[in-house]
């Protein structure tokens, strides 16, 4: 909290100029006692400081992905599951955790996973399903065989 008289020198102005700002609401302050109070926040946004002083912070990014498997039973959702959930678990970066649900449709032996999470992590969940599920060869290829 800045006294007036220290805005006024950090600003270069009277005094009375500043008590005139705060009067007029251009800058925001506290009344304790007989004097005024500012806030750094509050003489930032006056000098517009407050934007310019903040390193750009990068965009954030978040993606959505449903993804559908047919011909899945139950022992298999399970597995695929257990699978996704694994990777989703070894994510590398902690302040953008991915979130994994899935649910399995026993009537028409579908499966779906929503992946919810940072691009590059989503991606990589993606390409383990890709590998898992890709050409027959995969997770689900074997029960054909037992069957």
């Amino acid at each position: 909290m800045y006294s007036v008289e220290q805005v006024a020198g950090r600003l270069g102005l009277h005094p009375r100029t500043v008590r005139g700002y705060i009067r007029a609401g251009r800058l925001k302050a506290v009344r304790i006692g007989k004097q005024y109070r500012i806030a750094r926040a509050d003489l930032d946004a006056l000098t517009g400081r407050a934007a310019s002083a903040r390193p750009a912070a990068a965009p954030a990014v978040e993606v959505s992905s449903i993804v559908q498997v047919d011909g899945v039973d139950r022992a298999a959702a399970d597995r695929l599951g257990t699978l996704v959930l694994a990777g989703a678990n070894t994510v590398h970066d902690p302040a953008q955790p991915l979130r994994v649900q899935t649910v399995h449709d026993e009537e028409r032996q579908r499966m779906k996973i929503v992946i919810l999470g940072g691009a590059a992590a989503t991606a990589d969940v993606l390409h383990l399903l890709d590998a898992v599920l890709d050409g027959g060869n995969g997770l689900l290829a074997g029960e054909a065989d037992d069957a």
